[in-house]
């Protein structure tokens, strides 16, 4: 199979409409982290994204029956575009689903390029059904976003780039979605530099590739994490699985905080924003790092694309820190009298800085306050400070790697209610779109009343929602199942300390 796509790859005519993108060194990042560290920009193509190659590639290889059909894709973004301006480029209609909770800026540029839109459904799974549909009952052809070898040798026009651009590399590290760029890449790269090392990057709420190669067979995720969109895959395509499972040396899994650090470290050395799929692999890298120790060695990280809704930005700002180890969020109980904070922050020393500090009066002995503190020696201080702190007599929750804490308790205002009983405390990703919320109400019974709620947008395709509900005991089961049925992702969060610190009510 690797020879095969070798050999589509060489004959692949990308450069129709996709440019030959540049390999940075990366200074900034080279510095910090020890080793020699280069960015191949795929964010800098038309669409922004390396999926323009693939998706020519596989139009260009239709017959003339199919290009007069017409060609249809189930994309929220890169693919979408990439398909779009393929098709226009081509002279063929190009009809394009997409989910409803797709931002209107990535709408709105696939019909700019040309593609027609229809709107369907609120995640890609639906979107996708509906495309069949479509392409059945119209004549079209699918155009398949990874599982496919004309697709995947598009992408492997990457590796042969960044062979004439630069002696092989030690390790090359690519993000992983479906698996179609990194079969590409590893696919020529493994025939020509046998001794390069690839390693592939994913979220750890979204690893499909990552089990699949663990469990020797394609395995499918019961759920998947949405902030990476572009790489938010269940299961991991069939023909990159057969690549990956020869080609591929090692994968990397990385939380949310780290791909918003990732982001900002592209930023500082290009002054480029990449979207959280883009930077994916610079997050892996990093941690690959960090865990082997290495160093002196020459590396590559795929920048795969740039197509960053813009109130996505405040959210990514917010974790960053926390990302980078910059930052430690700690619940820490306090004595309730005059004289308690200003003798923590003496504690703390004139070379710490308080992030935040958030606070209400629940009684008169004892005071829990949610404090973000600056730690700029990473991890190893945030330990120190914890010891310190310990030693001083105070007792503290590290709430730094607590989603809770961080989506929704640091917003907000209040404290310990009174006389709420047998409240339930829930997470929710409601899919971003209007009837959202007014459908978890209508199927919620009568009977169970909502004590607790908090939401906030941040620009991506599904609101992050805290939601406590008072239900008997009694009544836990048939809540459980309105859960199932309603098809929102969810987590409970009724024994989270956070929770149990500040928000959970007094009886």
């Amino acid at each position: 199979m690797p020879e095969t796509i070798l050999r589509r790859v060489l004959k692949a005519p990308v450069y129709d409409v996709a440019e030959q993108t540049p390999l940075e060194k990366a200074p900034l990042i080279s510095r910090r982290v020890r080793n020699n560290i280069w960015l191949k920009r795929e964010d800098l193509q038309p669409v922004f994204s390396f999926k323009l190659r693939g998706a020519y590639n596989r139009l260009y290889h239709l017959t003339d029956a199919e290009k007069e059909r017409g060609v249809i894709a189930a994309s929220a973004g890169n693919h979408a575009q990439g398909v779009a301006l393929s098709a226009t480029k081509m002279g063929i209609k190009a009809v394009i689903v997409m989910p409803r909770t797709t931002p209107a800026i990535k709408v709105n540029s696939v019909r700019n390029l040309g593609g027609e839109v229809v709107l369907h459904g609120d995640a890609y799974d639906q979107a996708a059904a509906h495309a069949k549909t479509l392409c059945e009952e119209n004549g079209y052809t699918y155009i398949p976003p990874y599982d496919d070898v004309d697709v995947i040798a598009g992408q492997g026009t990457i590796a042969l780039e960044m062979l004439r651009q630069s002696k092989p590399f030690d390790v090359i590290f690519v993000p992983v979605g479906g698996g179609g760029l990194i079969a590409g890449i590893s696919a020529v790269i493994k025939q020509v530099s046998p001794e390069t090392r690839i390693v592939g990057v994913e979220p750890e709420d979204a690893a499909c590739m990552t089990e699949a190669l663990k469990a020797k067979e394609r395995v499918k995720l019961n759920s998947v994490g949405i902030f990476a969109d572009g790489v938010a895959v269940a299961q991991v395509g069939e023909i990159p699985f057969r690549i990956a499972q020869t080609c591929v040396d090692e994968m990397v899994t990385v939380k949310t905080d780290e791909i918003c650090a990732a982001v900002k470290d592209i930023f500082e050395d290009t002054r480029a924003i990449a979207e959280p799929a883009g930077a994916l692999a610079l997050a892996g890298m990093k941690k690959f790092v960090e865990e082997k120790g290495v160093a002196d060695l020459n590396m590559a990280v795929i920048v795969s694309g740039a197509n960053m809704n813009f109130d996505g930005l405040r959210y990514i700002s917010e974790r960053t820190e926390i990302g980078e180890k910059r930052e430690a969020i700690f619940a820490v109980t306090i004595d309730e009298k005059p004289g308690s904070f200003k003798r923590f922050c003496e504690l703390l020393g004139d070379r710490r800085a308080i992030t935040e500090f958030n606070y209400r009066y629940s009684d008169r002995q004892k005071a829990v306050v949610f404090v973000g503190v600056r730690t700029e020696g990473g991890t190893a201080e945030k330990e120190s400070l914890i010891k310190q702190l310990k030693q001083c007599g105070y007792e503290l929750e590290d709430l730094s790697d607590d989603e809770m804490a961080k989506l929704h308790l640091r917003f907000m205002v209040g404290g310990h209610a009174k006389g709420v009983e047998n409240e339930l405390l829930y997470r929710f990703q409601f899919p971003e779109r209007p009837g959202a919320l007014l459908q978890f109400l209508i199927q919620m019974s009568e009977e169970w009343n909502i004590s607790l709620f908090h939401y906030r947008n941040h620009g991506a395709a599904y609101g992050r929602v805290l939601v406590g509900v008072q239900v008997p005991p009694e009544q836990k089961p048939a809540f459980e199942a309105y859960l199932d049925n309603l098809g929102y992702r969810y987590f409970s969060e009724q024994d989270n300390i956070g929770y149990q610190l500040f928000l959970k009510p007094i009886e």
